[in-house]
Order: structure tokens, then sequence, then C-alpha cells
């Protein structure tokens, strides 16, 4: 029976749980072996979740993030100087047009950041937990202090425990104790004052069960485990991506050339004897205007929409920078199972060897699984699917063998790819019985005159592409020559894995993207093989674990980049593999498994899906609510649409924007006065950025997702000096159509300056978005046109507006529009044809290149991870109520953003 209600709920500290018996911290947490009723679980619960808060996504605190840049804030400062000093108008229209654009990017950032938080709860995690006796899986995060788990091979503790039995356990405890060994664990207490490392006794949260399987009572959840104390305390993100490294340099290059201009206007401005707070206000305003003020709007906009229309096709991202990585790959490894195949592995047949008894051999089976068949209430849930699918097809067989007693069990692992039990009982004899099943090649080696007739049934079982267990058994004590118990083969297991119907089509739009699948599995090679060819998968080497052993690196990279198939392959191997495949490509690992998490952790993307094991979920950066490379393909496709809208908005900054800078810089040289007053120039930018909000929702022409798409900080640079000075040349045009056409006063002067650039700044966007003729072969998006235009208007329409005679403009006359309709068409086929011969060069300088290499370039990158730092991250993840703000990191000087684990 469930233990009763205790009045109080206390955490029982793991350090004190680890000296006293089984039965006193039963005792002691008001539980017992049938662990926790529900009614008693439901109220504890209520006095706390096992959860662990993350920073929570608090709209003061993205507000406050608006104002980080540092020339913002000299800004104010300088606005408030010029109101102390009597010229209130001004410094008040320069604030009000701060605050807007910090309100712009408020709204859009606090939008993305709650989109990460809302698909961050939609992965799930639950342990198998006793209540009223009996075993049902819960979410981690309703795990109370009493309750009784069982965890197995795989398994992300769910909290701190103290173990009631366990068979051959041990841990990976490196995550709080930085060992790297796996830590055995028995029953026995351990003596008081015992240190964290040596708590052979206890399980710890966020520690994964290395193999073996236990039970244990919970004594502590949440922030009062070892771990949570831990990961609670982590208050800063983990290291950047490629793709935060690109934003990075480039917000850092246009912060450098922000104060060269701001510096060389200051100088000329206090040379030619103007007012020094002008000229300080003016010289600001310049630097704010070339720095891309809502470029973390935009990043963040991008990945939020992206993030949303995946997560319609059922795929959440649990990093929104992955979204980018994941457009970046050319190489994906997968496993067989479930990708490729149906994933619903159902029992075939029992193969008998010397024409014994299919149910006898069954029977063997059965017993030697990691759930005892004798066990009162056993119904085969939470074992692994070809276990589940055995227990599914022999029902019947569960009363004959009920009888029969369990005395020792070793569960599965992945170095001997086996697992047995020492049994007894009237089914078996009264000796007992060694009972070995797992995969053919490792179980014939333990097993004596196995002739070549049982070889030749078990090739052509894999050549039929069934996926086969042996099973062996003998007498509990006869050892052969190296002293390992002597077994003869009983027969073998067929079970059947289908191709999936529609994986054919994956495959082939995968391929259109330029991705190579390869396969990775535990399976057999001629397993694998068949599979590979029922799905017309391209002809390539199949390299097997044996022949990886004999390899040294330079070997397996060769090797690992033609080969197609890795079979009969070690968790090591897999990992091993991705890390070599990763120096010239970038490089997806798509796995479920316990055996795939170390490899999904040295992909540049780890992919998992929602069923898989807690361990390969949790060290995934993208999850699939089902396993489907057509899936997959959607996001590779959204990653590099996001990739290439996020670098409109930069190749944007770096040309209109930044040539209507420089034309301020050089105008307020020659001009006596100043060209634009610093908030109309805040103005501009105001609106040009509003106009660029809506580039997330603009179309990407299908050669721009063929191919992934890489950061290059140097092809930006030559866009801006390449473009820049066009931008430039029309401003000049129009500075001196205002002086000796119209001749313009100067509030005149700057409104047509004022319209003419924000024409061309956000007109610009139309030819730079795309490599084709724009309006013709390529077309923006509804959104991005309406927005454009709508800014255009607004901008033409303001000098003749109250407000705009407030700023100091003055209405136009009506040839100016005609003269701008001209400058405008022409600037537009200037750009267009530039753009052509910056592109043909900049085709011919990339054919160069792989010229000179004699091989693709580089793709992958590797990840500079801080070890220890983004292993609790990631642990963390299955506990975290994710109020945490989306880790997007500020590029340095702007206030931009640019975050991952």
């Amino acid at each position: 029976m469930s233990v009763q209600a205790v009045p109080e709920l206390v955490q029982l500290p793991v350090l004190r749980a680890a000296a006293m018996a089984a039965a006193e911290v039963l005792a002691a947490v008001g539980s017992g072996h049938d662990g926790l009723s529900e009614d008693e679980a439901a109220r504890r619960l209520t006095l706390g979740a096992n959860v662990l808060e993350t920073r929570r996504v608090s709209w003061p605190h993205v507000l406050v993030r608006q104002f980080a840049s540092p020339l913002q804030g000299l800004l104010v400062a300088a606005a408030a100087m010029s109101f102390a000093t009597g010229d209130q108008l001004n410094a008040t229209i320069i604030i009000a047009i701060l605050l807007g654009s910090a309100l712009l990017g408020f709204v859009n950032e606090y939008r993305a950041e709650r989109t990460a938080a809302d698909l961050h709860e939609r992965i799930s995690h639950t342990v198998i937990v006793v209540r009223d006796g009996k075993e049902r899986p819960v979410p981690v995060r309703e795990l109370a202090p009493g309750d009784v788990i069982r965890i197995g091979l795989g398994n992300i503790v769910p909290a701190d425990a103290r173990l009631l039995d366990a068979v051959d356990l041990e841990t990976d405890e490196g995550v709080l104790t930085g060992e790297s060994a796996a830590v055995e664990k028995s029953t026995s207490p351990v003596p008081e004052g015992t240190g964290l490392a040596e708590l052979s006794d206890c399980l710890l949260m966020g520690t994964v069960v290395h193999s073996g399987s236990a039970r244990a009572v919970v004594t502590a959840t949440g922030h009062d485990t070892e771990f949570g104390q831990i990961a609670t305390g982590l208050a800063q993100g983990l290291p950047q991506t490629s793709f935060q490294r690109g934003l990075s340099e480039f917000s850092l290059m246009l912060l450098w050339v922000g104060l060269a201009l701001t510096a060389g206007i200051l100088a000329i401005n206090l040379l030619l004897e103007r007012p020094f707070l002008d000229s300080v206000l003016f010289s600001l305003a310049i630097a704010v205007g070339i720095t891309p003020q809502l470029l973390p709007a935009v990043v963040s906009t991008s990945l939020a929409a992206g993030s949303r229309l995946l997560a319609k096709d059922g795929v959440l991202v649990k990093r929104l920078l992955a979204i980018e990585d994941l457009g970046n790959l050319d190489v994906l490894v997968t496993d067989k199972t479930g990708t490729l195949t149906e994933g619903r592995i159902g029992f075939e047949e029992a193969v008998p060897v010397d024409g014994g008894d299919p149910e006898r051999l069954a029977e063997l089976a059965l017993l030697c699984c990691e759930l005892d068949p004798a066990q009162p209430g056993a119904a085969g849930e939470g074992q692994n699917p070809v276990d589940a699918a055995l227990w599914q097809a022999h029902m019947d067989l569960l009363p004959r063998v009920a009888a029969t007693r369990r005395l020792e069990l070793r569960p599965f692992d992945h170095e001997s790819r086996t697992m047995e039990a020492v049994v007894a009982g009237p089914a078996v004899g009264g000796d007992g019985l060694r009972i070995l099943k797992g995969a053919p090649e490792a179980v014939l080696e333990r097993c004596a005159g196995v002739h070549q007739g049982a070889r030749d049934q078990l090739e052509a079982l894999f050549r039929r592409g069934a996926r086969v267990v042996a099973v062996a058994s003998g007498p509990p004590g006869k050892a052969d020559d190296d002293g390992l118990p002597q077994l003869s083969l009983a027969g073998f297991l067929c079970f059947i894995d289908q191709p999936k119907a529609d994986a054919q089509v994956s495959l082939q739009r995968l391929a259109a993207l330029g991705i190579e699948v390869k396969v990775a599995t535990g399976d057999n090679a001629l397993v694998a093989e068949h599979v590979v060819s029922v799905l017309g998968m391209p002809e390539g080497r199949v390299l097997t674990g044996v022949e990886i052993t004999g390899m040294d690196d330079d070997e397996l990279a060769s090797a690992a980049s033609l080969a197609r198939v890795f079979a009969r392959v070690s968790p090591e191997q897999k990992a091993r593999i991705v890390t070599l495949l990763r120096s010239r490509h970038a490089v997806g690992f798509l796995g479920d498994g316990v055996n795939d998490a170390l490899a999904l952790n040295r992909a540049d993307v780890g992919i998992s899906v929602d069923s898989a094991a807690d361990v390969a979920k949790d060290a995934a950066d993208v999850v699939l609510l089902q396993k489907d490379l057509g899936v997959l393909a959607d996001g590779v496709v959204g990653g590099r649409r996001i990739f290439a809208n996020t670098i409109k908005y930069l190749l944007m900054g770096t040309s209109s924007n930044f040539g209507n800078m420089f034309s301020a810089a050089a105008a307020s040289a020659f001009l006596t006065f100043l060209p634009m007053l610093p908030g109309q120039i805040l103005l501009n930018n105001l609106l040009y950025d509003s106009s660029q909000l809506a580039i997330p929702t603009d179309r990407v022409d299908q050669d721009q997702l063929r191919r992934p798409a890489h950061w290059d900080i140097g092809a930006i640079r030559r866009f801006m000096v390449v473009f820049g000075p066009i931008s430039s040349l029309f401003d000049f045009a129009t500075f001196g159509l205002m002086l000796w056409v119209f001749h313009a006063a100067p509030e005149e002067f700057r409104a047509g300056w004022f319209v003419e650039s924000l024409a061309t700044q956000t007109l610009i966007v139309f030819a730079i978005r795309t490599r084709r003729i724009p309006f013709l072969r390529s077309r923006a998006s509804i959104a991005l046109t309406a927005s454009v235009l709508a800014v255009v208007a607004l901008g033409a329409l303001i000098p003749y507006t109250p407000p705009g005679t407030l700023i100091g403009f003055m209405p136009l006359p009506a040839p100016f529009f005609l003269a701008l309709v001209g400058m405008v068409v022409l600037y537009l086929v200037l750009v267009e044809t530039a753009k052509h011969f910056f592109y043909r060069a900049a085709d011919a300088r990339a054919a160069r290149e792989l010229a000179a290499q004699g091989i693709a370039p580089p793709a992958g990158r590797m990840k500079a991870v801080h070890a220890s730092h983004a292993r609790v991250h990631r642990r963390a993840a299955p506990f975290l109520v994710h109020t945490g703000r989306a880790r997007v990191g500020r590029a340095p000087g702007t206030g931009t953003a640019a975050g991952r684990r």
C-alpha cells in the first residue's frame, strides 16, 4: 500500500540521505516501496514542482535592453544638455524618436522571446513512477519527494534520489563532478560527510544512467537538488555560433566606420566654428544612423516567425539560432530505424537452429528481458522496442514463464551489445539456466559448436532485411577456456521494420537541397544495405565498426566522405565519424537513442524526436514531433530563408544607409549649415528601419535555397565599398538640385534630402533582395512591398504636415518630385547594373578559390564550447520552466543582438 500523507513536505538533502539506510529514507520522506498515493503526490506538488526557472522573459528587461547602446546613451546625454541650455524643442524631438525606435524593437523582440518560451514548453520529458503500487509514466516536473522511480539505460536522472535496489548500475556524473569515468552504484549507505563525487548509494539530478537499472525514492526536487543549485546560478549565455559571430563582426565593422565618421564630422564642424552642442548632436545622430538599430528585432522576428512555421510542421527548435544552423547543413548523418523505416518494429518469427521448438526459443527470450515476467502487473511498458514487440507477440506465453525466478540480470549495454540473465524454476530445470540475448555477431562469439548451416541461415535473414536478435543458453556455472560461461546457440528472433513509403521522396528533397545523407546504424551491414537499396539511395562504401576501429583519423576522414552506410558502429564511433566529417562539412546528426547522445553533441546541429530517450532529446538542438526527413527538409529550407532575409537587411545597412551617412559627413564640410538636423536624421533612420521589419516575410528565390549560405564579412565589406558610393552620388545630385536649381533655404534643403534619402534607402531593397531582375523575375512579398511604399509615401508627406514644420522642414515644390522619380529610377538601374558585375566577379572569385584548394571549402565549423557550462545548460533542459529569454547576445557598441549553447 501507499504511505499516508505526512504533515509537511520536507526536502531531504542527498548528502544526508546517503548516510541513511533505505528504510530510514523512505520513512523520512513519508513513502514506501509502493510509492505515494496519487492524492498525496498531488498535494505535495502544490508545495513546489520539480522545475528550475531560467531568467524570466519580463517586458521591463527586454525594454531596458533597447537602450544598451553606448551611442544612444551619449545621444540622450547630449540631448539633455541641449535641453538644459535652452533648445528644448530639438532635444524633445530627439528623445521622442529614440523612444519610438526602442518601442519598435521592444515589441518585436518580446514577441520573439515569448515564441521561444512557448516552443520550449512543448518538449516533453517523462519518467516511470510507482504510485499506488503501479508503474506509470509522468512528466518530470510532476515528481515530488517520496515518489519511487524506475530508471534505466540512457535516462537522465530527474531528481536527487536514494537507491532502493540496483542492477549493474553505473551513472555518468561528469556534469556535476567533472569526472569522465562512469560511477558504480549500490544500495549500501556511505559514511556521514562523504563528498558529492562518492555518493555511491544515491542518484543526482542531471546525471545520466550509463548502464544497468534501478529503483529509487526521490529525496529532493527542483532548486533543492545539488544540480538545481548549480543550474540556477548560471546567468550567462553560451558561446556564440557562427551566425552570432557573423552578426557581431558585421556590427563591429559598422561601429568602427560610424566612429570614424563621427570623429571626422565633429572635427570638421568644430573647425568651422559651429555650435558645440549642435555639432555633437549631429555627429552622434550620424553614428546612430549608420548602426543597425533594429538588427536584433529583424533577426529575432525572422527566427521567431521561422520557428512558428516549423512548429506547425512538427519541428520544435530548442534554441532559435539553430534554425540558421539547420539551413547551413550539407551532410546529414541519420540512424535507420524510424527515419528511413516505419519505426514500428514487429515480431516476425522465431527461427530455432537444429530443428528446435520456436515457442521454446521465444520463452528463453522472454526470460531475458529487462522487465521480469514474474513481476506482478508486468505489462511490458518502458522496455526497448525489440523487447516490447516480443512481449506483444507472446502474451500467451507469459503465464508459462511467470513461475520462473530471476536470479541475476545484466542489462543490455552498447559495448558487448548483449544482455544476460540467470533464471531458475520448473520450466528450466532445477540447476537453473543462463540466457544470453543480443546482436548475432556478439552472441555467436560466446557460443560453442556453431555450424556453418546456422551462419548461412543468419545471413539469409539479414539479406531479406530482417532485424535479427540471437538467443543462446547454457548451465549457469559452466565456463569456457576464457572463463566465460559456455553457451549453445538456441536460434534467432526476426523482427521487421518496413521502409517508409515517403522516405524516398524525402531523400530526393534533401539531395535537391545539396544535402548528402549517410546512414549510421547498429544493425548488420547487409540489413542496412537492403534498406538503402530499396529506397534508391546513391551507391557508396559501407564501413563497419570493425573497419573503423582499424583506421586512423586521416584514413577515416577520407573513407567517411565516400561512405554511404556505417554499420555496427558504437556510440564513440558515431561521434568520431561526425567530428571528422565536420572538418569539411556542416554536419547534422539525427538520432533518438541513448547511443546517439555523444554524436548529437558533436554535430553542428543535433536533431532528435519527441519520443527519443531523454539523453538524446536533451543533447539535441532541434526536436521533431515526428521522425520524418520531409519535415527536416522543411527545416533546412526555413533556415536558409531566414539567413537570406537577414543578409538582405545587412546589405541595405552597408549600401544605402552607409552612403547616406557618408553624404552627410561630406556635406557638412562645405555647407554653411547642417545638411540635416539630428532629430531629422533619427526620424529618417526610424522610418527606414520600420520599413525593414517586414523583411522576415519576404520571398526567397529558389536558387538561394538550393545550397547552404555562410557568412562572408569580406563580401559584405566589398558590397559596402561598391554600393555605398552609388547612393552618395544621388545624394550629391540632390544637394545640387536643391542648392542650384531650387535655391533652397536650409529648411527646404533638409526636407528635399530627407525625402530623397528615405526613398533611395528603402526602395533599394527591391534590387538587393535578389540576384535576379526585380519585379519581373523576382517579386517581393506583399507585406514588404506595402511597408516600403508606405514609408516612402509617409516621408514625402511629412514636410507638408505640422509635425514636419515642428522638426524643421518646409514644403517642397512639385517639380522636386518629378526630379525625384527620375533619380530613383536611374538609381535603381545603376544599382542593378552594378549588381550584375558585382555578383559575376564574386562568382569568379569563388571559382578561383575552389580551383586553388582542389576541394570544396570547409563549411563546417568547430564549436567553441566551454564544455562544463554547455553541458549543464543542455542537461538542465528537462527541468526548466522556460521563462528565460532567447539567448540573443549583444553586438559590440550598437545595442544589436546576435545567442547559443
